[in-house]
């Protein structure tokens, strides 16, 4: 089939025309594109779901199954600056060449016998990733759910082993007003006589019930395995396997040992067709790396990168940051999604920020940097505190830079298009006019 589209860009902008919605929830479309394309995979496949910390499972996964020689496919999404970083092979980001001819592919199964089927840019997307992986000689596949679980693409995948991180109120208006509902939707992606590791250590009930209808192998964080440790270093024990005297994950925050012992759960399960080593855990853990997560880069101020975008997620980096000792002044920069907790996210930080520059974003699905401000001043209680607005992240993050001391430190949270905005020209230094 021949196509107008020869590069990258050109087919994501196809995919975004394509369909009247950009989220549309159901797998028949999916489906029957992906037998067109004979989509199927002849090594174990580990899926994810959860609300928060799917990114940092995946990396962990990947990264200790790297570190035990296997050959591996990772999908993740969003991306934060180029979309090739929603697909590594190997640990490496694919080539745009090889997600150009799958594009292609797609489209042509897409259009077969005149019977043409609308597929959202993410359903698109998905396909032509999980097409370059199927031609790929891979050891394990570790694909992150972009939104739910039961009828999200990724699930027509059929996986070996589940795992459901922390699940919180987010995306309330496609999957549920409570974290209940939630919970199902993200359930929909255990299989029966597989195991699935629920890493979150307070699940909600329809999990542990959907577990047990599906005839799930349930993996419970607290019953089925358990984490201990202390300032220095942690252990884990679970069915028939235990880890001591471990170094800390590489990825910072508190947070990052509950996604870390899901990680333990779900390679002890596979152990009889993915058995990893000690050392391979232990490198694994050590060399592991995700931009974006709870990010600190030295330099003058102190630069924090992280993609907290929902309350859960908020409370987290409060933590995080609470944990990391005393800063004179905290700056932050925010950036956020319109559907978002916002007024929720604001109160998690109010505290520990001084200065907030809110920004745009370049989606139309954002919230707008006034109206952040708006959502900050109806509720601030601070008379030390000050917002200001600005029309993208690079602006907010150079102004952040102008008022801040050397001591400081400064946030840049929210969306990806917030973080990714300010990498994308590279890991900023920062050192503060004060300096030179």
């Amino acid at each position: 089939m021949n196509t107008p589209y020869s590069t990258l860009h050109d087919w994501l902008d196809h995919c975004e025309r394509l369909h009247p919605t950009a989220i549309d929830m159901g797998l028949e479309r999916v489906q029957t594109v992906a037998r067109r394309i004979h989509l199927g995979f002849d090594c174990p496949v580990i899926t994810v779901a959860g609300t928060n910390g799917k990114g940092s499972t995946c990396a962990m996964l990947e990264s200790i199954l790297l570190q035990a020689g296997y050959r591996t496919g990772v999908y993740t999404s969003p991306h934060l600056v180029f979309f090739e970083e929603r697909l590594r092979l190997n640990g490496v980001p694919v080539d745009a060449t090889e997600l150009e001819a799958a594009f292609a592919r797609v489209e042509s199964a897409r259009c077969q016998n005149d019977d043409e089927i609308s597929l959202s840019y993410f359903e698109f997307s998905t396909l032509a990733i999980l097409d370059v992986m199927r031609l790929h000689t891979l050891d394990v596949v570790i694909l992150e759910v972009g939104l739910g679980g039961r009828l999200d693409a990724v699930n027509i995948v059929e996986p070996d082993c589940a795992i459901i991180t922390s699940i919180d109120l987010d995306h309330m208006a496609l999957l549920g007003e409570t974290r209940e509902a939630i919970g199902y939707e993200k359930a929909g992606i255990m299989r029966t006589g597989k195991p699935v590791v629920v890493s979150d250590p307070v699940p909600p009930q329809s999990v542990l019930d959907r577990a047990l209808e599906v005839g799930a192998d349930l993996w419970r964080a607290g019953v089925d395995f358990n984490v201990s440790g202390d300032k220095q270093q942690w252990g884990w024990a679970g069915r028939g396997r235990r880890y001591s005297g471990m170094a800390y994950p590489a990825l910072r925050g508190a947070n990052q040992l509950v996604n870390a012992a899901g990680v333990l759960a779900a390679l002890t399960a596979l152990r009889d067709r993915l058995p990893v080593t000690a050392q391979a855990v232990r490198h694994g853990f050590a060399f592991v790396d995700l931009p974006g997560r709870f990010q600190i880069l030295p330099g003058q101020p102190a630069l924090v990168l992280d993609v907290a975008h929902n309350p859960h997620a908020a409370a987290a980096l409060a933590a995080n940051l609470d944990a990391m000792g005393f800063f004179p002044t905290t700056h932050a920069v925010l950036g956020v999604m319109a559907d978002k907790d916002i007024v929720a996210v604001l109160r998690r930080l109010n505290p520990l920020v001084d200065k907030w520059y809110f920004t745009d974003l370049p989606t139309p699905r954002a919230a707008s940097a006034t109206e952040l401000m708006h959502a900050w001043q109806a509720q601030n209680t601070r008379k030390d505190a000050t917002g200001a607005t600005f029309a993208a992240p690079t602006q907010a993050l150079l102004a952040a830079i102008s008022a801040a001391n050397p001591t400081d430190r400064i946030v840049v949270f929210g969306s990806f298009f917030t973080v990714g905005g300010i990498l994308k020209d590279g890991l900023p230094r920062l050192q503060a006019p004060h300096l030179t």
